[in-house]
């Protein structure tokens, strides 16, 4: 590996943990603020967690690991896509509707839920993608308003096509069958221990994400759009039709959150379906740097603060909140630290080419150039 290699991989290793570290500093100081026992929180919150832990960690990751590749494919093109809340409630109310109403036998019906949850996904993102391109339209308005819409719609589609359940108030869409669930995989003993088998389709996501931006046009096209307009109308890109189609296959990928807890918990779409998956996908995708790998170690670290953060009402007496702080605090850090260390990487790469063209037999040279394109 030549010396300007390690450097890169050293600056993008010394991002996030300069990150963590204001993170762990700046919650610590909340902690002693407010008067909490910051040795105890820390404690609780780092202690290495048992088998049914770890599964609960990995299902909430599969599911933050969808949400930020939604935001990240926006990210990508320059775009903010607020909007994968209500686009993921709409794709997983369809995709409830569709497995319930069983009109295909087995996995069929699932294939065919799936397809139909990322077709919605994507048609109620392109609104927005097309407000943007037509008019002009901030894509951040135009997808805040579509989170409310998309509330509403799905409470008043669920009032009419949902059926309650014996012995309860609650209402929801007709149960998926059995056999068009996906089973979830165990990890350890017992029921506790098992995680989504949906964790399969999410990895295929994952990499069909990586492989879609970095080995095709339609990617190299997206990210040439998110990095200059103007010289990407100078190439002869059509930049509204890449913003459209951008913002489609984001909330395509939108349309996969809730299914994990679909077809793995709760076969069914009810008034009590988990909300809030999108906004946090913002925050995943921000800290994986829109990379794959990245979403996942995000992913699993924000299901991990939730998860060690249950017992510290109980044990410690401290507002599992604070984890919620220490969150956002990462993401903040995580956008200044980045944009520290890419102004020091310049400043190391202006030396460097500087001490070489000096030198132009130093042995450095090649690493100059090389670290300057």
């Amino acid at each position: 590996m030549t010396r300007a290699r390690m450097i890169r991989l050293a600056l993008a290793l010394a991002a996030p943990v300069l990150a963590l570290v204001a993170a762990f500093a700046i919650t610590s100081l909340v902690l002693i603020v407010a008067g909490d026992p910051v040795g105890e929180v820390w404690s609780s919150i780092l202690s290495v967690p048992e088998e049914r832990n770890v599964a609960n960690i990995i299902k909430n990751a599969t599911v933050l690991y969808l949400s930020g590749l939604a935001v990240a494919v926006a990210f990508r093109m320059n775009l903010f896509n607020i909007g994968v809340d209500g686009q993921y409630r709409v794709a997983a109310f369809t995709a409830a509707v569709v497995a319930g109403e069983a009109w295909l036998p087995g996995y069929l019906n699932t294939a065919f839920a799936i397809v139909c949850a990322m077709a919605v996904g994507a048609l109620w993102a392109g609104i927005a993608g097309v407000l943007r391109a037509s008019r002009g339209v901030s894509e951040v308005i135009s997808t805040i308003m579509l989170n409310f819409i998309a509330t509403g719609l799905v409470a008043y589609l669920l009032r009419k096509l949902a059926v309650r359940e014996e012995g309860s108030n609650e209402i929801g869409t007709r149960e998926i069958p059995e056999g068009s669930r996906i089973p979830n995989i165990s990890i350890g003993e017992g029921p506790t221990s098992e995680i989504y088998g949906f964790i399969v389709i999410a990895a295929a996501a994952g990499f069909l994400f990586w492989f879609v931006l970095n080995r095709t046009r339609f990617g190299f096209d997206l990210r040439a759009t998110g990095q200059s307009t103007t010289a990407a109308v100078a190439s002869g890109i059509n930049v509204k039709r890449m913003t459209i189609a951008a913002m489609m296959v984001s909330g395509a990928v939108a349309g996969l959150v809730g299914l994990p807890i679909l077809f793995g918990d709760s076969y069914a779409y009810g008034s009590t379906f988990q909300s809030g998956l999108g906004f946090a996908g913002i925050a995943v995708a921000l800290l994986g740097r829109n990379n794959p790998i990245g979403i996942a170690v995000g992913a699993l670290l924000f299901a991990y603060l939730d998860e060690q953060s249950n017992p510290l009402q109980i044990l410690v007496g401290v507002s599992p909140d604070i984890v919620a702080i220490t969150q956002g605090v990462i993401v903040l850090t995580v956008v200044i630290s980045y944009e520290l260390v890419r102004r020091y990487g310049v400043r190391l790469e202006q030396r460097e080419v500087a001490r070489a063209l000096e030198n132009p037999t130093s042995p450095d040279r090649h690493d100059a150039q090389e670290a300057s394109v």
